[in-house]
């Protein structure tokens, strides 16, 4: 699964202004994270398609990087996340990002962006 991270100014109206930009070009968004931190802001998009996305983000001059995410389904109960996070940090893998995709039945879905690593990410997550 593909991540587009973009850079924006943290301002009103930034995500609407993405938001926007993807929607009118037909870009449906999967999930979605955003936050600010001082005078920048980060939008963290999954989407189907990437390419569009990258391409309308560039002719609006907006900085994307892509990256690879790994989704994993966790059991949606107290400690869950926890058992993950530690999981993969005794992988030796640096967590970038994670932001939940979903919850269904008693489970929840997340993407992973590892710094780097997604081989080594995706080993530490296999068969959970």
């Amino acid at each position: 699964m593909r991540q587009i991270t973009v850079f924006v100014d943290n301002k009103v109206g930034a995500l609407a202004s993405i938001c926007e930009l993807l929607g009118g070009s037909g870009v449906n968004l999967e999930a979605i994270a955003a936050y600010g931190e001082n005078e920048g802001g980060v939008i963290r998009v999954v989407t189907e398609d990437v390419e569009t996305a990258k391409r309308v983000l560039a002719a609006s001059k907006y900085r994307a990087i892509e990256g690879e995410v790994a989704t994993v389904r966790i059991n949606d109960s107290p400690g869950e996340l926890g058992k993950l996070a530690r999981r993969i940090a005794n992988a030796g893998v640096n967590i970038e990002c994670i932001y939940l995709l979903s919850k269904s039945k008693g489970t929840a879905e997340f993407a992973i962006k590892p710094a780097g690593q997604i081989e080594k990410l995706q080993k530490a997550i296999k068969g959970i």
